[in-house]
């Protein structure tokens, strides 16, 4: 059956990171889907995913990205794919919230290495 999903009906929700959110829309071992949120000054840790990549698509704010070493700034209404295996992380460095729409295949469950 089909079912429309929201933040506001999204039974998988938890915190990461301190205060960013996680609203995980569809997880299975193929895909996950999520909606994020980070507040103005966070950051993810540096890590990588050895299966899965990655694409972040931006709905609200800028997100800047390090990947391998390189700096990439992605405005909303854009996205960013990130390879498997590349070391990456994601940081809100602006003022505002930064919303974002994470796409991963195959699912990162079991799949992360940190790097610092």
């Amino acid at each position: 059956m089909s079912e429309i999903l929201s933040k506001e009906n999204c039974l998988d929700h938890y915190k990461w990171g301190g205060n960013c959110d996680d609203w995980n829309f569809i997880n299975n071992s193929e895909t996950s889907i999520k909606q994020e949120l980070m507040p103005a000054q966070t950051a993810e840790r540096l890590h990588f995913h050895t299966y899965a990549e990655q694409f972040f698509f931006i709905l609200k704010g800028q997100a800047t990205f390090l990947i391998e070493g390189q700096t990439y700034l992605v405005d909303a209404h854009k996205g960013l794919q990130i390879k498997a295996g590349d070391k990456h992380k994601i940081m809100n460095k602006e003022v505002d919230d930064l919303e974002f729409i994470l796409f991963s295949y195959p699912s990162t469950e079991n799949d992360r290495t940190d790097c610092e």
